[in-house]
């Protein structure tokens, strides 16, 4: 592996490492409006950003998703912690799944947990699913060093000129076939428990 190699992957594996979370206790105690929404979801997600002047979350985006029933309305035209929650939720989702998906995964959790009074409720749910992530990324790290390698064993008969280009392009399709194969799974388990609950799936209700 030459230094330029070592590089690139250990500046992947940096970036995984600096992926984070909201912890519900760095969430606002007080109700906030739209304004201070954007900016709090925007300045502690600012490390998934892909440029400097990408928005993470914009109010466009928020009434869109109040508006096709992702998030439960304002009170007041201020947003509660689970308000932010549940952004979190959609912000991960809408990166790989349309809003007829994520409707079927997060609708059933608000519509049960949201501001619910007695037992677990949507900040119990956000802690438990959130810290296996420090877990989870240490095992990503392991599966990138390991395509990494993988590819640059591939074109070992290229020029010179070509292997550089053509490692790269193996290693690129390696990590787009990982992420193909588990939004089709999340799509079958999702078709799977719509036909299971007789609830017609994000692709029946495109025709209607």
């Amino acid at each position: 592996m030459t230094i330029d190699e070592k590089d690139l992957l250990n500046s992947i594996l940096d970036s995984l490492a600096r992926i984070d979370y909201i912890k519900p206790e760095e969430l606002p105690n007080i109700d906030l409006y739209m304004d201070q929404v954007t900016t709090f979801i925007d300045t502690q997600l600012s490390v998934s950003k892909r440029h400097p002047e990408d928005k993470v979350l914009t109010k466009t985006m928020i009434n869109n998703y109040a508006k096709n029933n992702l998030l439960p309305p304002p009170v007041k035209k201020k947003y509660s912690k689970e308000h932010l929650l549940a952004l979190i939720f959609i912000y991960y989702f809408k990166n790989i799944l349309s809003i007829g998906d994520i409707q079927a995964i997060l609708t059933p959790i608000t519509d049960h947990y949201f501001a619910s009074g007695a037992g677990l409720n949507l900040e119990d749910i956000y802690s438990e699913v959130f810290r296996l992530e420090e877990a989870e990324i240490k095992n990503m790290q392991k599966d990138i060093t390991r395509k990494y390698h993988t590819s640059q064993q591939t074109f070992s008969n290229a020029s010179d000129e070509e292997r550089e280009s053509l490692q790269h392009f193996s290693f690129l399709c390696m990590l787009s076939f990982d992420v193909y194969v588990k939004k089709h799974l999340i799509e079958k388990m999702i078709d799977a428990r719509a036909a299971k609950e007789n609830k017609p799936s994000e692709k029946h209700t495109k025709k209607k």
